[in-house]
């Protein structure tokens, strides 16, 4: 790094610089439609403008990459620029370039992250006072250490006017972890600003993502600690992928997958990401926040819905290993009542659903808890698949030789009649609602004289009435008769 950008580096730090020179650190490179190929678009230099093709008239979306190990342009960031343009022709896209200060210890990239926010800054209000380019149309999208170099951005631009929108991908933690408004990103830097938490774990204590919220409204995909197919098992497919440099794919996994989350929202126009409001995972895991009202969830990546709030909020969603990324919620809440009362019952199930366009079979369900007494328990199943609409539901206790011999134990202790049924657990109904649709169900045992559940039995439960609604299930019946049309379980008295 030059002396020059040292000063500068360090005076911004201080909030009072400002940039008037002619030349910049960072390089904007407008994307022109091919493979990782661009056209420099020069500071203070109109005619770049026309020898790059930027139209004043379309949206700007400027790509603002993180901290570099190697100094050169990543992969994914002519991935998504690609993307962008494959779905969204009309746009520019511009990846702003500032590798020369991004290519430092990471303790000097954070410093000079204010000096390249501020460079932005300076960038898009000479597009506005040259060729009259309003601010709103621009969304910039940072990546780790690009996301707060987006705010800073957003925060240097003079005027009372702000940025259209910031999107921040796992804005980086160290050195920002806890800091104030003011010195990383915030939804005070643009009109409209969200964020993808991907990779929050902490390692003495500190993590690669920053866990805080920072903007409108925060995603914490899979809980935001950590990613399906980011663990260190996976390095083997990493390196059979990418070689050698699958060991740091492995490493950079987790915190990466935030850009492709972004990217599968442009890829993937039919399977777009919903998210839930929250207060945390683990309330998440248990299926009780997927509501939808009051904007309680929202669209992750491009295609959000944007709107202000007065307060963060925090969004929570499960997501597949790989593109496409989306899945289905459900809720289902089961009452049990386990007749032997000074048990408490610890027992594995597994779920099969039949709906109106494919099935899901043998989904495993983990309860947090045992079971006592008489209690409704909730939980959370997510499919990779649309099933359709849900039209019956197949639930099995997974019983083994341990269970049997519990259940003898029980016999013998307590004694009954001859034909008198052993003790169980009684599931009356599965109350079930979909988070994608909003849809709620509620499911009955389908044979109404036996509903005890025993270690290896199951039990099949068919739509019926809500007591508490009385919704009728005309419609539901006429789709289970014409999926078990033709069934064993159709022709069986």
């Amino acid at each position: 790094m030059t002396s020059l950008a040292v000063l500068l580096s360090s005076c911004c730090s201080l909030h009072w610089c400002h940039l008037n020179t002619q030349s910049l650190e960072t390089k904007f490179r407008l994307y022109t439609d091919r493979t990782e190929e661009s056209c420099l678009i020069l500071f203070n230099q109109l005619e770049t403008l026309d020898q790059c093709s930027f139209n004043a008239s379309l949206p700007l979306v400027m790509i603002v990459h993180g901290w570099s190990v190697d100094g050169m342009l990543e992969g994914w960031i002519w991935k998504m620029a690609a993307a962008l343009k494959s779905q969204h022709k009309q746009i520019n896209v511009i990846i702003a370039d500032w590798l020369t200060l991004a290519h430092q210890h990471y303790p000097i990239a954070v410093q000079n992250t204010r000096y390249i926010g501020q460079e932005i800054a300076d960038f898009l209000e000479w597009l506005e006072e040259s060729i009259q380019f309003s601010r709103s149309n621009v969304h910039l999208i940072g990546y780790s250490l690009g996301a707060h170099v987006s705010g800073f951005a957003g925060s240097y631009i003079s005027g009372t006017n702000k940025l259209g929108r910031i999107t921040g991908l796992d804005p980086a933690g160290p050195l920002f972890e806890g800091m104030s408004p003011t010195d990383r990103l915030s939804p005070d830097d643009a009109n409209f600003v969200d964020a993808i938490h991907t990779f929050t774990k902490q390692h003495m204590g500190l993590s690669v993502g920053i866990k805080q919220p920072v903007a409108h409204f925060d995603f914490y995909p899979n809980g935001g600690t950590f990613q399906p197919g980011c663990h260190i098992m996976h390095m083997y497919n990493h390196i059979a992928q990418y070689g050698i440099t699958g060991i740091a794919q492995t490493v950079k996994c987790a915190h990466e997958r935030s850009v492709h989350l972004f990217i599968d929202s442009l890829l993937h126009q039919d399977k777009q990401s919903t998210a839930y409001w929250c207060n945390d995972i683990s309330t998440f895991d248990r299926g009780m926040c997927l509501s939808c009202r009051k904007n309680r969830c929202n669209t992750l990546g491009y295609n959000i819905r944007e709107q202000r709030l007065p307060k963060s909020r925090r969004l929570f969603l499960k997501t597949r290993a790989h593109m496409p990324f989306k899945v289905y919620h459900y809720q289902f809440k089961i009452h049990f009542i386990n007749e032997i009362q000074e048990k408490q019952v610890d027992p594995t199930f597994t779920i099969s659903l039949t709906g109106t366009k494919q099935d899901a079979k043998n989904l495993p369900i983990t309860l947090v808890e045992g079971i006592n007494g008489n209690k409704t328990y909730s939980f959370l199943i997510t499919l990779d698949t649309d099933i359709g609409e849900l039209i019956m539901i197949k639930f099995r206790w997974e019983g083994t030789a341990v269970w049997e011999n519990i259940w003898d134990t029980v016999q013998t202790i307590i004694p009954w009649t001859k034909g008198t049924r052993r003790p169980g657990l009684i599931v009356k109904t599965i109350r079930v609602k979909a988070g994608e649709t909003q849809q709620k169900m509620t499911f009955c045992s389908q044979s109404i004289d036996n509903i005890h559940l025993h270690p290896a039995q199951e039990k099949t439960f068919v739509r019926c009435e809500d007591p508490r609604t009385q919704k009728t299930t005309h419609q539901n019946t006429i789709h289970l008769v014409k999926h078990l049309k033709n069934t064993e379980l159709f022709y069986t008295n």
